[in-house]
């Protein structure tokens, strides 16, 4: 049994956003963050690596410089990592990303007790589209938004936070699942996977690895391949500082009433 978990590495929103003429990011004068949702994915197959002794293997579609979070992740736990790289697939839009990451996954090969784990969105996009059109490309069953993974023979039973309540859904391996930050908290990179994380194996997929897979086609992969326009996409104008007031008597809560009155909020 292997566990591939697709992770991606995606702009620091907390930093400076940069943006190019086309719309798309700059990603190169960027900082850089695995994504969140991605290390709760991360965090539940090392759960149960931990519990059968399962490979986990993480898999990620970007520049060279990923190779860094690649190895972040196997500091962490993770056995091996594949990098799905190549010009070729630049400027991908989530229904171009789907189409490279499942050949990949289909390349790497799945059996009948393995399981895709992927966050349930990128901060970058929040589409949360990429997982489950990975599903359907490779004809998987698909369970989303899971806060509980369970594991039992052939089987996994996965408990669901939805808007109105929970769902629990027993589905048959080889699945995918999307996880959700409820799920867990993720580990740290431990000293000794630190000293490892470059003894241990990673690929690069790049475009001749995957050109003669049926879901790579030059017409539906990168940029000209994407069927998502951008009308526009700026950087957003930053906030004005608040007005903080000091005192907690009668007199600073008459100036917080008047601030608020004459704003119209009150």
């Amino acid at each position: 049994m292997k566990i591939l978990v697709c992770v991606k590495q995606v702009p620091d929103t907390s930093g400076r956003l940069a943006v190019n003429p086309d719309g798309t990011l700059n990603r190169a004068l960027m900082q850089t963050i695995i994504n969140p949702d991605d290390m709760n994915a991360v965090e539940a197959a090392l759960k149960l690596k931990d519990e059968l002794g399962c490979r986990v293997s993480v898999v990620t579609m970007g520049p060279p410089p990923a190779e860094g979070m690649l190895r972040e992740l196997m500091a962490m736990g993770a056995d091996d990592a594949y990098l799905v790289s190549g010009r070729e697939f630049g400027g991908s839009d989530t229904y171009a990303t789907s189409q490279i990451i499942a050949a990949a996954l289909d390349t790497i090969g799945l059996d009948e007790d393995d399981i895709v784990f992927c966050g349930r969105q990128a901060i970058d996009g929040d589409t949360a589209q990429v997982g489950p059109q990975i599903a359907e490309k490779l004809h998987l069953p698909q369970v989303t938004y899971a806060a509980d993974i369970k594991k039992e023979g052939n089987t996994i039973t996965v408990k669901r936070i939805l808007e109105d309540g929970y769902m629990t859904i027993k589905v048959k391996t080889p699945c995918l699942v999307t996880c959700i930050k409820e799920l867990n908290t993720p580990r740290y990179m431990t000293v000794s996977g630190v000293f490892e994380t470059y003894a241990k194996p990673m690929t690069v997929l790049d475009y001749n690895a995957l050109k003669d897979n049926p879901l790579i086609d030059k017409s539906t992969i990168g940029l000209n391949g994407s069927p998502t326009n951008i009308l526009t996409s700026f950087t957003p104008p930053q906030k004005e500082p608040g007005k903080m007031l000091e005192g907690s008597d009668m007199k600073t809560c008459e100036q917080l009433a008047g601030i608020l009155a004459e704003k119209h909020i009150i």
